[in-house]
């Protein structure tokens, strides 16, 4: 399971380096193979392979006529990438990729269980502004009832 945010930096070359302490548990999810795409929300999602193929088949099972089932296609199976990482633990994140979630250099990877989000800087924090302003009205129906 994959949680916690960790602030991180892109070098020159657009590569992230992963946290040690998720590194094993995405080589060992993953079996070495990670895909990294678009979310709607201008993040981007990373994922071990064997997480995303479920996600991609319902994607491409929906009907392709129907805009906005094309439209989630073209973006989340259209911008994906298998990647691995490297010798040292990092992800070289496409020029494209980093252009559509407004990377520069810091970055954040924020765990959401099965997968990570990689967010800009500047994104991230707009997210937690919004958690912010929403105060009681936070919790969705289904979660009304969260105790924590």
């Amino acid at each position: 399971m994959f949680q916690g945010a960790a602030p991180l930096n892109l070098d020159a070359k657009g590569r992230m380096a992963t946290p040690a302490k998720h590194r094993d548990a995405l080589l060992t999810a993953g079996a070495g193979r990670l895909v990294l795409t678009a979310h709607p929300h201008r993040c981007l999602l990373l994922y071990p392979q064997p997480a995303w193929e479920p996600i991609r088949a319902q994607i491409l099972a929906a009907p392709s006529l129907q805009i906005e089932s094309a439209m989630v296609r073209r973006l989340l199976v259209g911008f994906a990438e298998e990647v691995a990482l490297d010798s040292a633990g990092r992800l070289l994140i496409s020029p494209s990729l980093r252009q559509y979630a407004g990377l520069e250099k810091e970055v954040w990877l924020v765990g959401q269980g099965s997968h990570f989000e990689v967010w800009s800087d500047a994104g991230w924090r707009a997210q937690q502004e919004a958690i912010f302003a929403l105060g009681d009205k936070l919790l969705p129906l289904g979660l009304e009832h969260l105790a924590l």
